[in-house]
């Protein structure tokens, strides 16, 4: 069994810790953080700590912290014997230093507080420097993931990057959406099903030949009436940006 101590107690923590909670061949031994509100959610089974309390034995300590928190927070445990990794994806594990069994255990995938994840679908990329550290890795996020990946440094915050696009950016969109609903009282519900299929496009076509619309067929006048509807002019920069950005995509082919 792998003992495990998580260190945070925000939305990654909490969804680690209901899917190790998942499985007998791990065992969260502590969970230790800065507010003791927080720290009620852990208290089915193990000890809840506050922060700079004892901190005790574990094969992996698992920092889920702000990226800017996780060097201060690490320090926490230089004199102990355990693997220590954090959870992002952009910062490189030699922020752990002078920790030398150190590695990061990347949960590739948006958390909320309120909604539920099938944690066996989300991707897990794993990164260590001894072969040891990477193979308890893999054990670890094998119990609680079907999709584990391993990837170094570079690979990781490429990988961030590219997630940021795919997610943050397009949720910002569906608020722009919502915004041009809200503003003309059009049910923003009406857009579900579109959203839904064109997420759902993505398991079978490359977004290059999943592409449709205006700026892909090179409509410039449902691009213009489009820019007159819109109100604001950081809306009408937003929506020309893109629209440029797949009109050069585009510009070399005759599909619609």
């Amino acid at each position: 069994m792998i003992k495990v101590a998580i260190l945070g107690t925000g939305n990654v923590a909490k969804h680690l810790y209901d899917a190790f909670l998942t499985t007998d061949q791990l065992e969260v031994v502590q969970v230790l953080g800065r507010d003791s509100l927080a720290l009620e959610y852990f208290k089915k089974k193990e000890t809840a700590l506050l922060e700079k309390t004892n901190i005790g034995h574990a094969d992996v300590y698992i920092i889920a912290v702000s990226d800017d928190s996780i060097s201060s927070v690490s320090s926490l445990l230089h004199n102990k014997k355990g693997l220590v990794v954090h959870t992002s994806g952009s910062v490189p594990i030699e922020a752990l230093s002078p920790i030398e069994n150190r590695g990061s255990f990347y949960p590739l995938q948006t958390f909320s507080k309120a909604r539920k994840i099938d944690f066996v679908s989300v991707p897990v990329c794993i990164e260590a420097e001894s072969k040891e550290d990477l193979e308890l890795l893999r054990q670890m996020a094998s119990q609680v993931s079907g999709r584990v990946y391993e990837m170094d440094t570079m690979q990781r915050k490429s990988l961030h990057l590219a997630a940021v696009f795919a997610n943050n950016f397009t949720n910002h969109m569906y608020y722009l959406a919502h915004e041009v609903c809200r503003e003309n009282r059009v049910p923003f519900e009406i857009l579900r099903p579109l959203i839904l299929e064109t997420a759902g496009k993505m398991e079978t076509l490359p977004p290059y030949l999943a592409q449709t619309g205006p700026a892909k067929r090179n409509d410039r006048s449902t691009l213009k009436m489009h820019m007159d509807q819109l109100q604001t002019s950081s809306h009408r920069g937003i929506y020309q940006l893109l629209s440029e950005s797949i009109l050069h995509v585009y510009e070399n082919t005759d599909e619609t």
